[in-house]
């Protein structure tokens, strides 16, 4: 290899990085940066997450280390199948399912409360695996429409190795959105939702208590932080036996979800259960 490159720069020829190895160094740089973060924090874990929101565009990140080895993420991930069972763990994902030539992925959003798929609103993505290597993965997913006039949905995930047992991996989540569907967030965000938060502490009261984001920023970070513990969910009950992976999922998810409970808590545990496990009955028969 070093004879090899020593030719190549003698004849003026320059070895270009394999595809998705400047990728991967910038996500480990981006651990780096962030590992005072993500080793003192409130998430009880190594977590740290970011919103933003820029030309009627909303976004949010999370990055975190996660206790599966990199080959245990590239595999549970790469495939779109994978992602609809990641993706129905959240309560308003009625429905999900990959087309056969693995490039898209048909969802159902809809009430937190029991719905029928078919009365959910449809929510189609492109499906790719925009790189992977022996230390990366990125995969991409895009909506060109959403729900209330929303547009422009985006999820991405990469994931490369810290060790042998561990990986690091950035999910981010956005949207864009115009008059109406801003409208109809916003009032939404100040009656029914007026008193939900995000995890992003942006000062503390008179007694010492921290303020968290809250609004359209706040609204962004959940989503983005429910995605994330539905993938971690996922990536935990790999190994267990298919017949029970459901149910192990959805423990999983809301047993973790629960750990936040004044962003992220919407019901109890035996409705969470039930609503789920029904919505897993009937799919078939609403659609």
């Amino acid at each position: 290899m070093a004879f090899a490159a020593a030719l190549c720069a003698a004849s003026g020829l320059v070895l270009a990085d394999p595809p998705g190895a400047e990728a991967a160094s910038g996500l480990r740089a981006r651990h780096e940066a962030l590992r005072e973060r993500l080793e003192h924090n409130a998430f009880g874990r190594p977590v740290a997450i970011e919103s933003r929101e820029s030309d009627n565009h909303l976004g949010g990140d999370v990055y975190a280390v996660v206790q599966y080895p990199f080959a245990t993420v590239d595999s549970g991930l790469e495939k779109p199948a994978s992602w609809c069972e990641v993706l129905i763990l959240p309560f308003n994902t009625k429905y999900c399912s990959a087309s056969r030539d693995a490039t898209q992925l048909k969802l159902r959003i809809g009430r937190k409360a029991q719905q029928a798929p078919t009365d959910a609103y449809p929510l189609e993505f492109s499906y790719r695996v925009a790189a992977e290597t022996a230390d990366y993965l990125r995969v991409e997913l895009a909506a060109p429409t959403g729900p209330l006039g929303t547009r422009d949905y985006r999820i991405t995930l990469e994931a490369t190795p810290l060790d042998a047992r561990t990986s690091f991996i950035h999910l981010g989540y956005s949207y864009g959105f115009g008059t109406v569907s801003r409208l109809a967030m916003e009032t939404y965000l100040s009656t029914i939702g007026s008193r939900k938060v995000g995890f992003t502490v942006v000062g503390k009261d008179a007694d010492g208590t921290p303020e968290y984001v809250h609004g359209l920023l706040g609204a962004t970070e959940r989503n983005t932080m429910r995605y994330f513990l539905a993938i971690d969910a996922y990536l935990a009950t790999l190994a267990v036996a298919p017949p029970e992976r459901l149910a192990r999922r959805l423990e999983a998810w809301f047993s973790a979800s629960e750990r936040y409970p004044l962003q992220l808590h919407e019901m109890d545990r035996g409705e969470y259960l039930a609503l789920k496990q029904r919505e897993a009955r009937d799919v078939n028969a609403e659609l």
